[in-house]
């Protein structure tokens, strides 16, 4: 949607100080109303206050449409539970990042592309090893991928992006992968050419030398499917990190990196795995979950019930819908005996049935089920982070592209209320 069609001619007025000021009304493609403040500072001396900017957009973007209210999560106008049924991971990290579902030829290119740079470089093996067994896989991944402008510094946005997003794409899963295998202490496993994106990380992390490893085309299939449900999530803190590295001009490969810092806080991409610190610390308390449910019932007990309401969906989240038949496919093909697991199913069964949590939308959300997946698929939770990692990466490139191409964009630079000190004098260390 062109900038000069959101606006629609009309204005609302700001009454400040006896002064009125217009601000001009915009409306999106899917009726968001939005008000331009732009000239407001310039034109009155004031600013807005918004504290972690939940009401402030920053942008204007076409990549990614959520609606809370009802559930509503949509890749370049494409509903999530349609991509998710009829598209693969590359599919759609192509779609997000182009802007259209690629042709035969199209796709073809692309996945040639992402095997053909899969292979890191051998001298990137060398910082691998500089890092201790007690590094986190995120923290590495974070260096590793900032270490790429080492090694492809020529970055000329006309003619070297496409290139150089696919060698992104192509390589973080080897480093991922490299990066477990360094938390373990087993060998690295190079990728392979005949495999799928998320058959091949797999593979990389869990074949070893000594051993054939069979990839189970179900788990594959979550996989894949929980990196397409990961791809994007508009202007969430890591988003918005890697579009504010990225206003200063700063290379794709610096700015992933920014937003692979800002994934790895708790409050944003650590969630599944606080999922499943709750259910260990439920079955160390003797897996009496009902116990718990009613914990979370009463406000003063200071139990937080993890992976359950959302606070963008005020509805079921849309990718749970999808998850929840995904956990329930992959934990019925593997059999697997896990009483964490038998703990997330009854707390899952006790939810959607309890009037508390249906009259409070406190439904079960994607970290709650994508935990769940992670822990069948024998992925330790250190790693959990790291997975949602390469899931996110379409979206932050997108983002970032989008970003570079808009025109007149600037420097993301906030504004502040200052409340220190006013003007003093300097005291001589003696008179202090």
């Amino acid at each position: 949607m062109e900038t000069s069609k959101v606006y629609t001619g009309e204005n609302a007025k700001l009454l400040l100080q006896g002064k009125e000021y217009n601000l001009p009304i915009m409306i999106g493609s899917e009726k968001e109303v939005g008000l331009d403040i732009t000239k407001l500072r310039a034109d009155s001396g004031a600013i807005t206050v918004d504290s972690g900017y939940g009401n402030t957009g920053s942008c204007l973007s076409a990549i990614t449409f959520i609606d809370g209210e009802r559930g509503i999560l949509q890749y370049r106008g494409y509903p999530i539970d349609e991509l998710a049924a009829k598209s693969n991971f590359v599919e759609v990290a192509y779609l997000l990042i182009f802007g259209h579902l690629p042709t035969k030829a199209e796709l073809d290119d692309f996945n040639f592309k992402l095997t053909h740079h899969s292979l890191i470089h051998e001298d990137m093996k060398k910082f691998f090893e500089g890092f201790p067994p007690t590094a986190h896989p995120m923290g590495i991944l974070s260096s590793m991928v900032n270490s790429l402008s080492a090694f492809y510094p020529e970055f000329d946005y006309k003619t070297d992006l496409e290139i150089n997003i696919a060698r992104l794409i192509a390589k973080l899963k080897t480093i991922a992968a490299f990066s477990y295998k360094k938390s373990i202490g087993q060998p690295y496993i190079y990728p392979q050419n005949h495999l799928s994106y998320s058959g091949d990380l797999l593979n990389m992390m869990f074949a070893v030398p000594s051993e054939e490893y069979k990839i189970n085309k179900v788990v594959e299939e979550a996989l894949d499917l929980l990196l397409i449900l990961h791809a994007d999530h508009e202007q969430n803190c890591s988003t918005s990190t890697v579009r504010m590295v990225g206003s200063s001009e700063a290379n794709l490969f610096a700015s992933i990196s920014a937003g692979i810092c800002a994934l790895w806080g708790p409050l944003h991409g650590g969630a599944n795995q606080e999922v499943l610190e709750m259910l260990e610390h439920i079955r160390a308390d003797g897996g009496d979950y009902k116990k718990y449910m009613n914990m979370a019932k009463d406000k003063s007990s200071g139990f937080k019930l993890m992976g359950f309401g959302h606070r963008v969906y005020k509805n079921f989240d849309p990718r749970a819908k999808i998850l929840k038949a995904s956990a329930d496919k992959v934990l019925g093909q593997l059999g697997k005996s896990d009483p964490l697991l038998d703990i997330a199913k009854n707390l899952e069964e006790i939810a959607l049935k309890d009037d508390f949590f249906i009259e409070r939308k406190l439904y079960p959300n994607v970290d709650f089920y994508s935990g769940i997946i992670y822990r069948a698929m024998g992925i330790p939770t250190n790693m959990f982070t790291v997975m949602f990692a390469l899931g996110r990466l379409p979206g932050w490139i997108a983002q970032w592209k989008e970003m570079r191409e808009t025109p007149g964009t600037r420097i993301y630079r906030p504004r502040q209320i200052y409340t220190g000190a006013t003007k003093r004098a300097h005291a001589p260390i003696d008179k202090r």
